[in-house]
């Protein structure tokens, strides 16, 4: 009976964990056709993806200690209830701006039923054994939203309309709660008898206003962008000082004294630091630099994706065989060399997917290596009692590294555009103009730029030099991805130290009546 209920409760678990991850990729795909649709410009279509991160990364936290105290089937329950009424909204939304403002409370939904998800698998699955199974399940299903999502999107916009790519989710949502409410087990945290709201506030006004100027901050005057910081760090202040004299933190800082949880933070930093913030980028990698259509491209894209859908079996044998504190830096050591070797793959003159295959491999058997040996010992390292809050500082370091790097990506593409256009045209082109240009190439449709630019047509009539551009750009994109994560897989290796294990790690917590 227990074995049946648990296998409901995971099957509810895994469709929630679903939605999210379609929600985030499977709306670039729509993006076009909202401009046209909705008359959206550029900026909207910004907001469109971003009000979603941004909301998700502001609540996690807090959503963490409002499980442990309400209960966590329950706010599962309702979040899950609320990401299907958002969905609605949606997809009945008829303008850009109340697209956006039900995109955000998609967005708070979305990550508040994504940290409910985790904190639920820990506390039904107390063996450690099958608590590794579900979160094998759950990291492949994970993969399915996230991975399929540009070809699930694209399939529904060929079939119906845009509007269906967020309505899908109600029904979808309504399945998902029925297997939540028939399998998961109820459970909070006995201590937890009031709220910390001081420390919910003050964390969810500074990840904000953190989370706004990574996202928006390139588009802000200097005096918004330097009272947005101001109150963010002021915020963040105000939120070390509340959790310091709470006798019940929201969010306990003794947990980064257990080594397994710390390391595995590594993970959860490294795997949104490189390999799901270039997904975003590497569909524009494959059609504006090898020209490969939109067909083809989605085709080539299940190379970096398929592999985090069969790696988790495997991932999970190695941590039950040597620990996390191989299986994690090893994950994220794989993903590096994934990165590097598209780096050299890119470079190769005629570069093609065949020069790409071997990296895109490697890093999705990287992050598949990495997810679940992650997410099982950050919540396997602390008591049941607190398994809402180390989802919510898990799921929080995953978004908010997310967030972070989806902009630095971004940045560092038309950086490296700029770098290789200013060396080649010199003071031919002005530096504003040099800007824009670059942020249409790093947009990859690489068709009509001359025709919009006299002075390009002239310097560059074959596209040969702005080709070449895009082609740097992703190459600063790839290195910047591979080095990163080898350092992260370094430091999270020193970190776990020698022998480490779930176990010492939870006699090392301190507990409520100690903090």
């Amino acid at each position: 009976m227990t074995f049946h209920r648990n296998t409901i409760a995971l099957t509810g678990v895994c469709l929630a964990s679903l939605l999210f991850g379609l929600e985030i990729s499977s709306v670039p795909v729509i993006l076009p056709k909202l401009e046209n649709v909705l008359a959206a410009s550029f900026k909207d279509l910004q907001w469109i993806m971003n009000a979603y991160t941004i909301a998700c990364t502001t609540v996690l936290m807090a959503t963490g200690t409002v499980a442990d105290r309400f209960g966590r089937k329950r706010v599962m329950v309702t979040t899950t209830v609320a990401f299907g009424l958002a969905s609605l909204l949606c997809g009945l939304a008829p303008s850009a701006p109340l697209l956006i403002v039900a995109r955000f409370l998609q967005g708070l939904a979305g990550g508040a039923m994504l940290t409910c998800s985790v904190a639920v698998l820990s506390h039904q699955f107390q063996d450690g054994r099958e608590r590794g199974k579900a979160f094998v399940a759950w990291s492949v299903v994970s993969g399915i939203g996230l991975g399929f999502g540009p070809a699930i999107g694209g399939f529904i916009v060929a079939l119906s309309s845009w509007q269906w790519v967020f309505l899908i989710h109600v029904p979808l949502a309504v399945l998902a709660l029925a297997f939540i409410g028939a399998g998961v087990t109820e459970s909070r945290d006995r201590n937890a008898q009031k709220l910390d709201w001081a420390g919910m506030l003050t964390l969810s006004f500074a990840v904000f206003g953190f989370s706004y100027l990574i996202t928006q901050g390139a588009e802000l005057d200097l005096g918004v962008r330097i009272g947005v910081t101001s109150a963010a760090a002021v915020s963040f202040i105000a939120f070390l000082v509340a959790e310091r004299i709470s006798s019940y933190p929201m969010f306990d800082f003794s947990v980064f004294r257990i080594r397994p949880f710390s390391g595995a933070i590594m993970g959860a930093i490294g795997m949104n630091f490189s390999y799901w913030p270039f997904i975003i980028y590497l569909p524009i990698y494959f059609s504006g630099v090898l020209g490969y259509d939109s067909t083809t491209t989605g085709l080539l894209l299940l190379a970096y994706t398929l592999p985090f859908m069969l790696m988790p079996p495997i991932a999970e044998r190695l941590r039950a065989r040597y620990q996390a504190r191989v299986a994690v830096p090893l994950g994220l050591l794989t993903l590096g060399i994934g990165f590097i070797a598209m780096r050299i793959g890119s470079g190769l003159e005629g570069a093609s997917w065949l020069t790409m295959l071997p990296g895109t491999l490697i890093a999705g058997i990287g992050i598949g290596l990495t997810n679940s040996p992650t997410t099982h010992t950050t919540t396997g390292s602390v008591s049941p009692d607190r398994a809402g809050m180390a989802s919510g500082i898990d799921i929080s370091a995953r978004l908010i590294t997310l967030a972070i790097n989806i902009a630095v990506l971004g940045q560092l593409l038309t950086q490296g555009i700029v770098s290789h256009l200013r060396v080649t045209f010199g003071a031919a082109i002005d530096g504003n103009q040099l800007r824009l240009l670059a942020e249409r190439v790093a947009g990859g449709n690489l068709d009509g730029l001359t025709q919009a630019s006299p002075e390009l047509a002239a310097l560059d009539p074959t596209g040969a030099i702005v080709h070449a551009a895009l082609v740097n750009g992703f190459g600063w994109v790839m290195l910047y991805s591979g080095v990163g994560v080898l350092l992260l897989s370094v430091i999270g290796f020193v970190i776990f130290g020698p022998g480490s294990s779930l176990s010492a790690g939870k006699s090392s917590a301190r507990s409520p009546a100690e903090a």
